[in-house]
């Protein structure tokens, strides 16, 4: 699985055959089961029993379920449970996407098996990823949160934040999820001065990128300083400050996420690799 990328297509139903390829994308809660070595289970060794399962499509030429486990569920040997965080960048890039899609289709299927508007039960649809209730006709879709992260630049200085959760010395961008009525770009507007009252301007979109903790999709930009001198308010966000590219402060390490990537574009424009 670490040679060339394969391309993962999506789909409802499954090949008649490929059973012994199949990969299978096994969740308790939000962990998922992998082999001690970190591998996902093929069908023949994932050796539990399913609440439900999902057909998501294929990887290359293997088919790829997803299924729930039930919260009591103990790892077979030779197995453990991860969490998808912990597995980032552990996990070849397009396995870690499947199961990024996989997390948030059992996630959906558990918490919809019964209508919100009537309380009917639900089943699930033919045609579309949907599950349809049995007693009014609505449809209801696997949810996403769209979220924004932006790399704010002042001059040759970039904005970096540390919330209270990061780890201790962990500075990053800023993100914040999108509110109903409003645009992706008034959201990076607001959030930046919400959080820091910096006004900024020029704002350009940068790239996307799945981010299923627990469903969102990231939307980065990059943006200008406008006006403002940096206020936190102590709660979000505890320290923000502007930094060169040959000054930055310690980041999340590696370079498996949007935050990560807008963090180099910006060194590689500003002289620092």
């Amino acid at each position: 699985m670490h040679g060339a990328r394969q391309r993962f297509q999506p789909g409802l139903a499954p090949p008649e055959d490929g059973e012994e390829t199949a990969l299978w994308f096994l969740f308790r809660g939000r962990e998922l089961l992998v082999t001690l070595e970190g591998a996902v289970p093929a069908a023949a060794d994932a050796g539990a029993a399913l609440l439900r399962r999902q057909f998501l499509g294929l990887l290359g030429t293997r088919p790829c379920w997803c299924g729930e486990l039930p919260p009591g569920a103990e790892a077979p040997a030779g197995m453990t449970f991860r969490d998808l965080r912990w597995l980032y960048g552990r996990l070849p890039p397009e396995l870690h996407e499947v199961a990024g899609r996989a997390v948030q289709i059992v996630e959906w299927d558990r918490s919809h098996q019964f209508c919100g508007a009537c309380g009917a039960p639900t089943r699930p649809a033919q045609a579309e990823r949907a599950r349809l209730c049995e007693r009014c006709g609505l449809a209801h879709y696997p949810r996403l949160a769209p979220s924004m992260i932006v790399a704010v630049e002042r001059d040759d200085t970039l904005l970096l934040a540390r919330a209270p959760h990061f780890p201790r010395g962990i500075y990053s961008v800023l993100a914040g999820f999108v509110e109903p009525g409003e645009s992706v770009e008034e959201t990076v507007a607001r959030e930046v001065f919400e959080e820091t009252r910096i006004e900024v301007g020029d704002i350009e979109y940068f790239g996307s990128q799945p981010w299923p903790y627990p469903h969102s999709l990231m939307l980065g930009f990059r943006a200008r300083w406008r006006a403002g001198e940096i206020q936190v308010d102590g709660r979000e966000i505890e320290d923000a400050g502007w930094f060169r590219a040959d000054a930055l402060p310690p980041t999340f390490p590696g370079n498996v996420s949007i935050s990560q990537w807008l963090i180099a574009d910006f060194r590689a424009r500003h002289g620092s690799p």
